[in-house]
């Protein structure tokens, strides 16, 4: 039985959860002369419904049980070891086949407090109850289903192609990256100790504004450090009409988002990335009321860990001074959702690069711009394991044209917007997976005539 006759069988007891499996029993080895090209136009029809049940049930970052139980069962079916509710809901897949390097495969599980908009006949209608007792909408925004998609269907391909690799795979599917803290609980939680530390580790992740059929990634920093700062200044309040006898909090703060655009203009170095932006300001309730606090809430963006700490001195500098400046208490500062920045492994990037270009061709392979967005795949590289994050193009050419020729830009990650097309989508991220993974799994004597 080759790898075309294996049933796939999409099933769940609600009617919208469905998940890919096998039949019953050992997966007999699969011809290698099938390459994983030929073999995912076969699979396209199962794997298309397999991210649409996906999209159609997505959960919020740290409550991603059904989506996780998903991924588990379809795992198992596929001959892996699989370990559940590593550093939350995260899933841990165990393929060992023979003697080799080690390679972990990663895709995230969480969708965003985002009401659907696309109109697609199987866009979401999950509606549920967030930490603030409020009543959100919830989509894949950022592509987490096809993620997870994109690997389910490169890891059904090396489970039925193990002829053609070596070593030990580990693919895991991560909970919260959209908070920035999966991939540190899952370190926290052992990933690192009770699994097989990988050679290497990587990941895909959809762009919005790249042609289906394109990659594109970029050595070394790739994308930011992210941190969230809550500054509550603290004042003394009174009429309106007697500011002399308070301590107006809101004038504090005017100065301090003013003061806050010197630290990228005059105080690091002009050759370095920073973003600081103040998102929300909160303060008062009435027309003649001066309140006594105001909020701020910033994000603050940067690539190196010297730069990082530079910027987060500064706020808290710049805080305290306005806050001195009008007699006012000190501030209550806050520094949270810390991501690190994500640098690949510019080795790794030079030896996929031509695989990946002899896969799809020389003009699908570029080489991204570096990007303020936070990723917290960039933990894994931190802990001691070289890294690449590949960028899949998620929009067909016709459809960024028609946006052109209208002069609106493509719907971004986490636009209500937002949708991938599936076909091309899910097509170049199987086999830029699946060509990488042979690569790094490839067998001693093909490792020796490279």
């Amino acid at each position: 039985m080759n790898a075309r006759s294996v049933t796939r069988l999409f099933s769940l007891a609600n009617g919208f959860w469905l998940f890919l499996c096998l039949l019953a029993g050992a997966i007999p080895p699969a011809s290698g002369a099938e390459s994983a090209s030929d073999w995912v136009q076969g699979a396209l029809p199962e794997l298309t419904q397999f991210y649409k049940s996906l999209h159609q049930a997505p959960e919020l970052s740290h409550e991603e049980e059904k989506t996780a139980a998903t991924m588990a069962e379809t795992l198992r079916k596929l001959g892996f070891t699989v370990t559940e509710k590593v550093g939350g809901h995260g899933v841990v897949g165990v393929l060992k086949n023979g003697a080799g390097p080690t390679l972990l495969l990663r895709a995230d599980m969480d969708g965003l407090p985002v009401v659907e908009e696309t109109g697609l006949p199987y866009a979401s209608q999950v509606k549920v109850r967030d930490a603030r007792g409020a009543t959100v909408g919830v989509m894949h925004a950022c592509g987490h289903d096809m993620h997870m998609t994109m690997l389910m269907g490169t890891l059904e391909y090396l489970a039925t192609h193990r002829d053609q690799w070596s070593g030990t795979l580990v693919p895991i599917f991560q909970p919260a990256e959209e908070k920035g803290a999966g991939a540190q609980k899952m370190l926290d939680d052992g990933l690192f100790r009770r699994f097989p530390k990988p050679d290497y580790a990587l990941a895909l992740h959809v762009a919005a504004d790249r042609p289906t059929g394109n990659v594109a990634w970029r050595p070394g920093y790739a994308m930011a450090n992210v941190d969230s700062v809550d500054i509550v200044i603290h004042g003394k309040g009174g009429h309106g009409a007697y500011p002399h006898m308070t301590i107006d909090p809101i004038v504090i703060a005017a100065k301090l988002v003013l003061d806050l655009q010197t630290i990228a203009s005059r105080e690091v170095k002009p050759i370095e990335p920073v973003v600081v932006t103040v998102g929300s300001i909160h303060g008062g309730a009435k027309h003649n009321v001066i309140s006594d606090d105001c909020t701020l809430q910033l994000t603050v963006r940067s690539y190196t860990p010297e730069v990082r700490k530079q910027i987060l001195d500064a706020i808290k500098r710049k805080a305290n001074a306005a806050a001195a400046s009008a007699g006012a208490p000190q501030p209550d500062i806050t520094i949270s959702d810390g991501t690190p920045a994500l640098a690949n492994d510019a080795d790794l990037a030079k030896r996929l690069e031509p695989v990946i270009q002899k896969e799809l061709g020389k003009n699908k392979v570029e080489e991204s711009e570096p990007s303020m967005g936070g990723e917290d795949f960039g933990a894994y590289g931190r802990a001691g394991v070289p890294i690449l994050m590949i960028s899949v193009g998620a929009v067909d050419q016709a459809r960024l044209d028609k946006y052109e020729k209208e002069a609106v830009q493509p719907p971004s990650l986490h636009s209500p917007l937002f949708y991938p097309d599936i076909d091309g989508t899910l097509t170049t991220g199987v086999r830029t997976l699946t060509a990488a993974a042979l690569d790094l799994l490839a067998k001693k004597n093909e490792q020796m005539s490279k």
